[in-house]
C-alpha cells in the first residue's frame, strides 16, 4: 500500500525513532509498504519517519544511479536500528541533495565520504560493512531522519534563510506533489 509521505513542519520528523526488536508488529508489511511508497514517489531512499513511523528502519535502493555512481549498482538495503560511525579521513564532498519530505527543495550538503555502517537486516542478522562514495551520502541522508534530521539542518543559516519562503509553503501546506503527503495542516 502506498503511505503518504509526511511534510517538513511535521513533528514526526524532528522526533527521534526508536530502536525495533524481532517482536515489531507487521514489520514485513511495513517494509512491503515502505518500499512500495518510496518507488511510486520516485525516490532512493525512505525512512519510517517519513511514512509517520517513529522507528529506527529505512529502505534504499539507488539503484538506478548506477551508470553515474557504480557503487550504487547493488544498492538495495533494509537497514534496522542502524549506527553510523563516520571514518574521518579528512575527504568530505558537497553534492546536492532533496528530500521527499521537502519537495522542491534541494540545496548542496558537504558530508563525510566515507562511513563504518553497522545494521541489522529484516531477519534481524547484524552486518557490518565500510561504505564510499554516492552511497555513503544516501545513507547517512537516511540515517538523519532517524535522528530527527533533514538535510537541510546541514546547510549554512544564510542559506536556509533564503529557502524560509519555500519552508513556509510546506508547513503551511502550499505545495503540490506527485505522490501522496501528509503535512502538518490537514
Amino acid at each position: 500500500m502506498i503511505l503518504p509521505i509526511y511534510l517538513y513542519g511535521h513533528p514526526v520528523l524532528r522526533q527521534t525513532a526508536a530502536c525495533i526488536d524481532a517482536s515489531y508488529p507487521e514489520l514485513s508489511t511495513l517494509l512491503e509498504n515502505m518500499k512500495e511508497t518510496m518507488y511510486a514517489s520516485d525516490g532512493i531512499g525512505i525512512a519510517a519517519p517519513q511514512v509517520g513511523v517513529s522507528a529506527k528502519i529505512v529502505y534504499i535502493d539507488a539503484s538506478c544511479l548506477a551508470d553515474t555512481f557504480p557503487e550504487l549498482a547493488d544498492s538495495k538495503m533494509v537497514l534496522i536500528n542502524p549506527e553510523v560511525t563516520v571514518i574521518d579521513d579528512g575527504k568530505k564532498l558537497t553534492r546536492e541533495e532533496g528530500c521527499l519530505s521537502l519537495p522542491g527543495i534541494h540545496e548542496n550538503v558537504t558530508r563525510i565520504e566515507k562511513i563504518h555502517l553497522k545494521w541489522q537486516d529484516e531477519n534481524f542478522e547484524v552486518h557490518e560493512k565500510d561504505i564510499e562514495g554516492y552511497l555513503a551520502r544516501v545513507v547517512q541522508h537516511e540515517c538523519d531522519h532517524l535522528d530527527g534530521k533533514v538535510f537541510i539542518d546541514h546547510i549554512s543559516p544564510i542559506r536556509k534563510q533564503l529557502i524560509n519562503g519555500k519552508l513556509k509553503k510546506i508547513v503551511d501546506g502550499k505545495v503540490r506533489c506527485t505522490y501522496r503527503t501528509r503535512g502538518v495542516k490537514k
